[in-house]
């Protein structure tokens, strides 16, 4: 689409971290920015964000903004590394997401939308947790923290009295209050198997994987795919990253008592509908690239016959002619 500007730690954050803390790797725009703020203030740990600032008269009302938003919250100067990607386009949400990962300065980092709440301590969780540290560090997993959304939007609105346990969680899920984020498309999410989750005590691996599969997870910085840049707007974008993650041999894994609630948050409809039409038919393409891709690189490596080679195997077959082609190649 053109050039970028990039300016990492526009903003650095005062306070240093642990090495294996989990950095929120995320994306705001202006109209954000008060989320982002609340954001830092509930998590207080290390937060990573790309700023997309247009490069047009308004550059200097958002760079100001953003001076604001430092000098109010003490928070915000604690715990946020921000970069600024200046540019005239719009919704390169990939593009965002790939800078905010490069950035961090954890060894591990959680891609999150900044409208999700954080209702949960999952830090806690995974500290208290040996077996998915261990997954973690190896690289071999990725680990999910389940999404929530109300039914009612208003009911979305006020994330003061958002429950912060399971118990009260499932209150409101058995009053039919909440349910699973974009229950409307079941693909997004379902694979997390909310059915199970609500009886959960233990983690669990996901077993039902579908490449439209886009929930908000922590993992491994270094030896992580990075996200496809060619998705520009809405659809499928998070989906391939996620997809290709999958690919590289990640497996997902679920906490049994952390979730996430969205706050309401209302988008564009029309531009969204266009946008993912266009990537609906990208992701076509980009998975049949990927599972060629990630085949080939396998077999030269001598993985095709290892544990690492699962997902591809069972994922691409899924691809008309794929099998054949991976015959050929090994022949």
């Amino acid at each position: 689409m053109g050039p970028s500007k990039v300016i990492p730690y526009y903003f650095k954050a005062e306070a240093s971290a642990d090495s294996e803390e989990v950095t929120i790797a995320t994306l705001v725009t202006h109209n954000r920015f008060k989320v982002l703020s609340r954001l830092a203030t509930r998590y207080k740990g290390p937060i990573s964000v790309a700023i997309h600032v247009n490069d047009d008269a308004s550059k200097q009302e958002i760079l100001t903004d953003l001076h604001h938003l430092y000098d109010e919250n003490p928070d915000m100067r604690r715990y946020v590394d921000l970069h600024l990607v200046v540019d005239k386009f719009d919704r390169q949400f990939n593009m965002w997401r790939n800078v905010a990962k490069f950035f961090a300065r954890t060894e591990y980092i959680m891609m999150l939308d900044v409208d999700f709440y954080l209702c949960t301590d999952f830090r806690k969780s995974l500290k208290a947790n040996p077996q998915l540290m261990d997954i973690l560090r190896s690289g071999t997993g990725a680990i999910v923290v389940p999404a929530f959304e109300y039914l009612n939007s208003d009911d979305g609105e006020d994330w003061n009295v958002f429950p912060t346990n399971k118990g009260k969680l499932m209150g409101e899920v058995q009053d039919g209050k909440l349910d699973m984020f974009h229950i409307s498309w079941k693909p997004g999410h379902g694979a997390t198997n909310y059915t199970r989750w609500y009886g959960a005590s233990e983690p669990y691996k996901v077993v039902d994987y579908t490449f439209s599969y886009e929930p908000y997870v922590i993992f491994k910085k270094e030896g992580t795919p990075w996200c496809e840049e060619r998705f520009i707007g809405y659809g499928a974008n998070k989906a391939a990253c996620l997809y290709e993650i999958y690919l590289a041999g990640i497996d997902y894994w679920v906490l049994p008592d952390d979730f996430l609630i969205h706050q309401t948050h209302h988008y564009p409809l029309e531009t969204r509908a266009k946008e993912r039409t266009y990537n609906k038919k990208l992701y076509s393409y980009f998975r049949e690239e990927v599972c060629l891709r990630y085949s080939r690189t396998m077999i030269a490596a001598g993985l095709w016959d290892t544990s690492r080679a699962d997902n591809v195997k069972r994922e691409c077959a899924k691809i008309k002619g794929f099998n054949d082609i991976v015959t050929r190649m090994i022949g």
